[in-house]
Protein backbone atom coordinates (compact mmCIF):
# COMPACT_ATOMS: atom_id res chain seq x y z
CA UNK A 1 0.00 0.00 0.00
CA UNK A 2 1.55 3.35 -0.81
CA UNK A 3 2.07 6.16 1.44
CA UNK A 4 -0.79 8.11 -0.33
CA UNK A 5 -3.56 5.56 0.24
CA UNK A 6 -4.83 6.17 3.49
CA UNK A 7 -7.83 3.26 3.71
CA UNK A 8 -9.50 2.06 6.51
CA UNK A 9 -7.90 -1.09 8.44
CA UNK A 10 -10.95 -2.88 6.87
CA UNK A 11 -10.20 -2.37 3.60
CA UNK A 12 -13.76 -0.61 2.86
CA UNK A 13 -12.18 1.69 0.50
CA UNK A 14 -13.20 5.00 1.88
CA UNK A 15 -10.58 7.58 3.01
CA UNK A 16 -10.11 7.47 6.91
CA UNK A 17 -11.10 10.74 8.67
CA UNK A 18 -10.28 11.66 11.75
CA UNK A 19 -12.84 11.22 14.74
CA UNK A 20 -14.97 14.33 16.04
CA UNK A 21 -12.58 15.80 18.93
CA UNK A 22 -9.12 14.42 17.79
CA UNK A 23 -6.32 16.49 18.14
CA UNK A 24 -5.44 19.02 15.04
CA UNK A 25 -2.22 17.64 12.73
CA UNK A 26 0.19 20.18 14.02
CA UNK A 27 -0.52 18.63 17.68
CA UNK A 28 -0.22 15.26 16.36
CA UNK A 29 2.84 15.91 14.88
CA UNK A 30 4.38 17.58 17.73
CA UNK A 31 3.44 14.54 19.93
CA UNK A 32 4.61 12.00 17.43
CA UNK A 33 8.16 13.60 17.37
CA UNK A 34 8.61 13.44 21.15
CA UNK A 35 7.44 10.03 20.83
CA UNK A 36 9.57 9.25 18.22
CA UNK A 37 12.70 11.76 20.12
CA UNK A 38 11.69 9.58 23.81
CA UNK A 39 12.48 5.83 21.17
CA UNK A 40 15.51 7.28 19.49
CA UNK A 41 17.40 8.45 23.39
CA UNK A 42 16.10 5.06 24.96
CA UNK A 43 17.75 2.79 21.77
CA UNK A 44 21.03 3.97 23.06
CA UNK A 45 23.32 1.67 20.72
CA UNK A 46 21.99 3.48 17.95
CA UNK A 47 22.09 6.91 19.77
CA UNK A 48 25.47 6.28 20.30
CA UNK A 49 26.66 5.33 16.57
CA UNK A 50 24.58 8.14 14.95
CA UNK A 51 26.09 11.31 17.17
CA UNK A 52 29.48 9.60 18.20
CA UNK A 53 30.50 7.91 14.78
CA UNK A 54 31.11 10.86 13.05
CA UNK A 55 33.18 12.63 16.28
CA UNK A 56 35.05 9.40 16.07
CA UNK A 57 35.95 9.37 12.36
CA UNK A 58 36.93 13.14 12.73
CA UNK A 59 38.94 12.56 15.97
CA UNK A 60 40.84 9.29 13.63
CA UNK A 61 41.33 11.60 10.76
CA UNK A 62 42.31 14.53 12.32
CA UNK A 63 45.03 12.52 14.51
CA UNK A 64 46.82 11.08 11.48
CA UNK A 65 46.32 13.77 8.73
CA UNK A 66 47.77 17.06 9.41
CA UNK A 67 48.92 18.03 5.93
CA UNK A 68 47.74 21.47 4.53
CA UNK A 69 45.97 21.46 1.41
CA UNK A 70 46.04 25.26 1.26
CA UNK A 71 47.38 28.26 3.28
CA UNK A 72 45.81 27.97 6.20
CA UNK A 73 43.47 24.93 5.46
CA UNK A 74 44.83 21.92 6.85
CA UNK A 75 43.00 18.15 5.72
CA UNK A 76 41.49 18.04 9.21
CA UNK A 77 39.50 21.06 8.76
CA UNK A 78 38.73 19.74 5.05
CA UNK A 79 37.51 16.59 7.00
CA UNK A 80 35.82 18.48 9.74
CA UNK A 81 33.53 20.28 6.59
CA UNK A 82 32.63 16.71 4.99
CA UNK A 83 31.62 15.24 8.20
CA UNK A 84 29.27 17.77 8.96
CA UNK A 85 27.48 16.98 5.44
CA UNK A 86 28.53 13.56 6.01
CA UNK A 87 26.04 13.64 9.79
CA UNK A 88 23.45 14.83 8.10
CA UNK A 89 23.16 11.86 5.73
CA UNK A 90 23.50 9.79 8.50
CA UNK A 91 20.77 11.59 10.56
CA UNK A 92 18.12 11.74 7.84
CA UNK A 93 18.99 9.26 5.26
CA UNK A 94 20.32 5.77 6.87
CA UNK A 95 18.46 6.80 10.65
CA UNK A 96 15.08 6.39 8.41
CA UNK A 97 16.02 3.81 6.02
CA UNK A 98 17.31 1.02 8.85
CA UNK A 99 14.69 2.51 11.36
CA UNK A 100 11.45 2.62 9.30
CA UNK A 101 12.25 -0.93 7.96
CA UNK A 102 12.57 -2.43 11.25
CA UNK A 103 9.41 -1.02 12.29
CA UNK A 104 8.00 -2.33 9.15
CA UNK A 105 9.39 -5.73 9.90
CA UNK A 106 7.80 -6.12 13.57
CA UNK A 107 4.52 -4.57 12.83
CA UNK A 108 4.78 -1.17 14.73
CA UNK A 109 3.53 0.53 10.66
CA UNK A 110 0.73 -2.69 10.81
CA UNK A 111 -0.41 -1.09 14.70
CA UNK A 112 0.21 2.29 13.63
CA UNK A 113 -1.89 2.14 10.23
CA UNK A 114 -4.41 0.79 12.40
CA UNK A 115 -4.95 3.62 14.42
CA UNK A 116 -7.14 6.89 13.88
CA UNK A 117 -3.60 8.53 13.64
CA UNK A 118 -3.36 10.28 10.28
CA UNK A 119 -0.10 9.02 8.18
CA UNK A 120 0.45 12.58 7.69
CA UNK A 121 0.84 12.63 11.25
CA UNK A 122 3.26 9.78 11.50
CA UNK A 123 5.80 11.23 8.72
CA UNK A 124 5.80 14.89 10.38
CA UNK A 125 6.89 13.05 13.83
CA UNK A 126 10.08 11.25 11.60
CA UNK A 127 10.75 14.28 9.82
CA UNK A 128 10.72 16.49 13.63
CA UNK A 129 13.19 13.49 14.49
CA UNK A 130 15.11 14.14 12.08
CA UNK A 131 15.53 17.99 12.52
CA UNK A 132 16.17 17.60 16.36
CA UNK A 133 18.98 14.87 16.29
CA UNK A 134 20.42 16.22 12.75
CA UNK A 135 21.04 19.62 14.86
CA UNK A 136 22.29 18.31 18.32
CA UNK A 137 25.21 15.76 15.88
CA UNK A 138 25.65 19.30 13.52
CA UNK A 139 26.28 21.02 16.83
CA UNK A 140 28.62 18.08 18.44
CA UNK A 141 30.80 17.79 15.32
CA UNK A 142 30.99 21.74 15.13
CA UNK A 143 32.57 22.03 18.74
CA UNK A 144 34.62 19.35 18.19
CA UNK A 145 35.84 20.31 14.94
CA UNK A 146 36.46 23.97 16.28
CA UNK A 147 37.76 23.02 19.64
CA UNK A 148 40.17 20.54 18.83
CA UNK A 149 41.12 20.43 15.09
CA UNK A 150 41.03 24.41 14.61
CA UNK A 151 37.83 24.45 12.24
CA UNK A 152 36.95 28.01 11.37
CA UNK A 153 33.22 29.06 12.18
CA UNK A 154 31.53 31.50 10.36
CA UNK A 155 31.69 35.17 12.16
CA UNK A 156 29.13 36.62 9.48
CA UNK A 157 25.55 36.53 9.30
CA UNK A 158 25.67 35.37 5.69
CA UNK A 159 27.58 32.25 6.41
CA UNK A 160 25.30 31.22 8.76
CA UNK A 161 22.27 31.60 6.28
CA UNK A 162 24.00 30.23 3.66
CA UNK A 163 24.71 27.03 6.50
CA UNK A 164 21.08 27.11 6.90
CA UNK A 165 19.66 26.65 3.36
CA UNK A 166 22.16 23.91 2.53
CA UNK A 167 21.46 22.15 6.38
CA UNK A 168 17.64 22.15 5.51
CA UNK A 169 17.40 21.41 2.48
CA UNK A 170 19.81 18.53 2.59
CA UNK A 171 18.23 16.89 5.90
CA UNK A 172 14.75 17.08 4.05
CA UNK A 173 16.19 15.52 0.93
CA UNK A 174 17.89 12.93 3.17
CA UNK A 175 14.63 12.48 4.90
CA UNK A 176 12.47 11.77 2.03
CA UNK A 177 14.83 9.56 0.12
CA UNK A 178 15.56 7.52 3.66
CA UNK A 179 11.48 6.85 3.63
CA UNK A 180 11.35 5.96 -0.14
CA UNK A 181 14.74 3.27 0.72
CA UNK A 182 13.15 1.73 3.48
CA UNK A 183 10.90 -0.47 1.33
CA UNK A 184 14.31 -1.65 -0.12
CA UNK A 185 15.79 -4.17 2.50
CA UNK A 186 13.41 -6.94 2.34
CA UNK A 187 13.70 -7.99 6.44
CA UNK A 188 15.06 -6.07 9.47
CA UNK A 189 17.84 -8.21 9.29
CA UNK A 190 19.13 -6.73 6.07
CA UNK A 191 18.25 -3.30 6.54
CA UNK A 192 21.60 -2.12 7.61
CA UNK A 193 23.68 -4.46 5.42
CA UNK A 194 21.70 -2.93 2.27
CA UNK A 195 21.86 0.35 3.61
CA UNK A 196 25.02 1.00 5.07
CA UNK A 197 27.08 0.38 2.29
CA UNK A 198 25.00 2.63 0.27
CA UNK A 199 26.23 5.78 2.80
CA UNK A 200 30.09 4.39 2.76
CA UNK A 201 30.41 4.37 -0.92
CA UNK A 202 29.09 7.92 -1.39
CA UNK A 203 31.07 8.49 1.58
CA UNK A 204 34.63 7.94 -0.49
CA UNK A 205 33.44 9.43 -3.78
CA UNK A 206 32.02 12.77 -2.51
CA UNK A 207 35.15 14.34 -0.68
CA UNK A 208 34.85 13.35 2.60
CA UNK A 209 37.20 10.88 3.03
CA UNK A 210 39.38 12.47 0.40
CA UNK A 211 40.00 15.64 -1.38
CA UNK A 212 37.11 15.52 -4.30
CA UNK A 213 39.57 17.57 -6.57
CA UNK A 214 41.87 14.50 -5.91
CA UNK A 215 39.41 12.10 -7.22
CA UNK A 216 39.49 10.45 -10.58
CA UNK A 217 36.94 12.25 -12.97
CA UNK A 218 35.04 9.18 -13.49
CA UNK A 219 34.45 8.74 -9.84
CA UNK A 220 33.79 12.67 -9.16
CA UNK A 221 31.13 12.31 -12.55
CA UNK A 222 29.20 9.84 -10.66
CA UNK A 223 29.51 11.69 -7.02
CA UNK A 224 28.20 14.77 -9.22
CA UNK A 225 24.96 13.09 -9.43
CA UNK A 226 24.25 12.23 -6.06
CA UNK A 227 23.54 14.45 -2.81
CA UNK A 228 26.24 14.47 -0.83
CA UNK A 229 28.77 15.74 -3.22
CA UNK A 230 26.72 18.76 -3.11
CA UNK A 231 25.90 19.04 0.78
CA UNK A 232 30.08 18.29 1.34
CA UNK A 233 31.33 21.17 -0.91
CA UNK A 234 28.67 23.58 0.49
CA UNK A 235 29.44 22.77 4.07
CA UNK A 236 32.95 23.52 2.64
CA UNK A 237 31.50 26.95 1.43
CA UNK A 238 30.60 27.88 4.81
CA UNK A 239 33.80 26.42 7.30
CA UNK A 240 36.82 26.92 4.74
CA UNK A 241 38.15 30.28 3.89
CA UNK A 242 37.34 31.72 0.81
CA UNK A 243 40.12 31.26 -0.68
CA UNK A 244 39.71 27.82 -0.55
CA UNK A 245 37.56 28.12 -3.65
CA UNK A 246 40.58 27.79 -6.23
CA UNK A 247 41.13 24.94 -5.31
CA UNK A 248 37.47 23.63 -5.91
CA UNK A 249 36.83 21.64 -8.88
CA UNK A 250 35.70 24.61 -11.89
CA UNK A 251 37.25 26.98 -9.17
CA UNK A 252 33.38 28.06 -7.61
CA UNK A 253 31.67 26.75 -5.07
CA UNK A 254 28.73 26.00 -6.88
CA UNK A 255 25.75 26.96 -5.10
CA UNK A 256 23.37 27.49 -7.21
CA UNK A 257 24.24 23.93 -8.84
CA UNK A 258 24.00 22.46 -5.12
CA UNK A 259 20.17 23.97 -4.64
CA UNK A 260 19.18 22.79 -7.61
CA UNK A 261 20.52 19.10 -7.01
CA UNK A 262 19.43 18.97 -3.78
CA UNK A 263 16.23 20.61 -4.52
CA UNK A 264 15.74 17.35 -7.17
CA UNK A 265 16.68 14.68 -4.82
CA UNK A 266 13.76 16.29 -2.33
CA UNK A 267 11.21 15.92 -5.22
CA UNK A 268 13.04 12.41 -6.92
CA UNK A 269 12.37 11.15 -2.94
CA UNK A 270 8.89 12.58 -1.87
CA UNK A 271 7.55 11.08 -5.31
CA UNK A 272 8.97 7.51 -4.54
CA UNK A 273 8.03 7.79 -1.04
CA UNK A 274 4.66 8.23 -1.88
CA UNK A 275 4.52 5.49 -4.94
CA UNK A 276 6.58 2.94 -2.48
CA UNK A 277 6.02 2.87 0.89
CA UNK A 278 4.43 -0.03 2.34
CA UNK A 279 2.81 -0.60 5.94
CA UNK A 280 2.61 -4.22 6.02
CA UNK A 281 5.77 -6.57 5.74
CA UNK A 282 6.26 -8.31 2.14
CA UNK A 283 4.47 -11.57 3.85
CA UNK A 284 1.54 -9.81 4.49
CA UNK A 285 0.52 -8.58 1.49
Amino acid sequence: MSMAETRTPGGSGQARTAPEGMPSLPGLALARTMIELKQFFRQRDSMVFTFAFPVILLFIFGSVFSDELAPGVSFTQYFAAGMVASGIVLSSFQSLAIGIAVERDDGTLKRLHGTPMPPAAFFLGKIGMVLVTSVIQTAILLVVGALLFELDLPSDADRWLRFAWIFVLGTAAGTVLGIAFSSVPRSSKSAAAVVSPVVIVLQFISGVFFVYSELPSWMQNLASVFPLKWLAQGMRSVFLPESFVTQEVGGSWQLPQTAVVLTVWLVVGLLFSLRTFRWLKRTDG
